[in-house]
């Protein structure tokens, strides 16, 4: 591994005071000859972190932690240790010294890995405008791609047959195996990818170390990417970062988006600053990364049930990263689409309506807890309130922390006070239902609480208010009472698809649009909806 010169590091020590240096993360007050504040590694009310700036030392103890200031930069960052240099390097205004250099056997390994890659995206690329490739072409063709952005992006095609292990076959096998493009059989080594629209990943230097490949027959996973090697981690790296980085300088944010095909179209019309993780969740690392260029951040999720949850994933993430310059909000592309489907059909500017929408954090975080909680019941409200405080509590700044405290308090009693929730949601979506039905879904919500909790996303679309007047008693028991939620959900659900299906139709026969396809859908999934019905009965 490569190491800095133990000069540098001592110039560094000597050009940054160490209370500067933590004083940008956690708030510090000077008692005696230390000063002393609420440590960033763990939760404390009572401040237990000291620093001593003679010294350049920290230690907390509560936790044990201690260091300087290369171990707190890497440890608050989350960053390795070239990185804490480097960041330490800009705040100090000294350029960095060349390091050691790598031995010679370190160094033909990577240039091997990089020369291998790089020819095999040069063979994929060649093959996707060959009749083998035509596939490929039509489908990425049809997704709005140009051969200028399919050159710029050094897209490809796999073809079936073992190409890689084919053209390399004069390479040590296990140089060509460290790459991941091929594994090792019984019969010696295949290729990796097969019959797969081939996307390049390239490192944060333009470098690439490895592949996304898409299937083509509709078979799962839709997504296949390079296994983890020496110079490649998904967890550690983000579609498209290395064609966004000036883009998100000039824009001051970082838009993150589900996919790489959203990631180009997104970069190739007007918004650069966007990446996408590889198939993989979001990672504390990927936002590490983003926020050492700034902690302005859009999450552009698909506005269906797995992007919501992906937004509550990412709120929960970005918590510890945030500061009181940070400006992280939520946008949502509902209707099924995604912000590929938006650019190609509505262009810019509707893809603009919706980044503009966005939802600020400390909004979304607020909705998400009235969304999964029956908030005007007392067990409601408490579980919301856990929910919001475990969320906050990863805040490492103590004083935004507090403002984020603060805040809610206020929202809690200004709209939570009466135990009756006041909706924002558009009268299209209330399903319509009758005294019955109502009363009998009051009553389960208080006889069986965990039903709340399970199904509040669909309950509170009635806008009712739970609070019990103890009188009804619909003899339920705990199984017929989820089958009657159940139910209701069945029936609100072919209702939107039936009422979908007449809005088609009726712009079909206006020959506004083809969409018979779409109209199939709908009856098979209408089919199986009743098939799911007759079953519960």
């Amino acid at each position: 591994m490569s190491k800095y010169d133990n000069n540098f590091t001592d110039l560094l020590r000597e050009r940054l005071s160490i209370v500067d240096v933590i004083g940008r993360r956690v708030p510090l007050v000077k008692k005696g000859q230390n000063y002393w504040g609420c440590c960033p590694f763990h939760n404390e009310k009572t401040p237990s972190f000291s620093v001593n700036e003679d010294k350049g030392f920290f230690h907390c103890f509560g936790c044990g932690k201690h260091g300087d200031i290369i171990s707190f930069t890497m440890e608050s960052e989350h960053i390795d240790f070239k990185s804490a240099i480097s960041e330490l390097a800009d705040m100090a205004g000294v350029p960095l010294p060349q390091i050691k250099q790598k031995s010679d056997a370190q160094i033909a390994a990577e240039e091997s890995y990089f020369d291998i890659v790089e020819k095999a995206q040069k063979i994929y690329a060649e093959k996707l405008f060959t009749p083998e490739g035509s596939v490929a072409l039509e489908y990425i063709r049809g997704r709005g791609f140009s051969d200028d952005m399919i050159k710029k992006y050094g897209l490809g095609y796999a073809p079936k047959n073992n190409i890689i292990a084919g053209t390399f076959a004069n390479t040590k096998q296990d140089k060509l195996i460290a790459t991941g493009l091929v594994r090792r059989g019984e019969y010696g080594v295949y290729d990796f990818f097969r019959d797969k629209l081939m996307f390049p990943i390239f490192n944060a230097k333009g470098k690439i170390v490895a592949f996304s490949g898409r299937s083509l027959d509709g078979s799962e996973p839709k997504y296949i990417n390079t296994s983890d090697t020496e110079l490649f981690h998904k967890r550690q790296t983000l579609f498209g970062f290395n064609f966004a980085r000036e883009s998100i300088h000039r824009a001051n944010r970082t838009i993150i988006v589900e996919g790489q095909i959203d990631a180009i179209q997104m970069q190739c019309n007007g918004f650069g600053e966007t990446v996408a993780p590889l198939g993989t969740a979001l990672t504390e690392d990927h936002l590490s990364m983003i926020c050492k260029s700034n902690r302005n951040i859009i999450f552009c999720f698909d506005g269906d049930g797995a992007g919501q949850k992906a937004a509550v994933r990412a709120c929960g993430l970005i918590m510890p990263f945030l500061r009181d310059n940070s400006d992280v909000r939520f946008a949502f592309v509902s209707g099924g689409k995604d912000p590929d489907e938006i650019l190609r059909h509505g262009g810019k500017k509707d893809m603009e309506k919706i980044i503009n929408s966005s939802v600020p954090l400390v909004d979304f975080l607020w909705n998400t807890a009235n969304k999964n909680y029956i908030v005007q019941t007392p067990s409601g409200k408490t579980q919301a309130t856990q929910f919001i405080k475990k969320e906050i509590d990863k805040i490492q700044d103590k004083l935004l922390k507090s403002e984020y405290e603060h805040e809610y308090e206020n929202r809690k009693f200004n709209q939570w006070h009466k135990w009756k929730k006041t909706s924002d949601k558009i009268a299209e979506s209330v399903p319509d239902i009758d005294i019955v039905v109502k009363n009998t879904l009051v009553y389960i919500v208080n006889k069986y609480p965990e039903m709340a909790e399970r199904y509040g996303d669909f309950l509170n679309t009635f806008n009712l208010d739970f609070e019990s007047d103890g009188k009804s008693d619909f003899n339920l028991d705990l199984k017929s009472a989820e089958k009657y939620i159940i139910s209701l959900k069945l029936q609100k659900y072919i209702k939107d698809l039936k009422q979908k299906k007449q809005d088609l139709t009726a712009k079909i026969l206006r020959g506004e649009i083809d969409e018979s396809d779409e109209i199939n859908r709908i009856d098979d999934e209408l089919n199986r909806m009743k098939e799911k019905q007759d079953m519960l009965i």
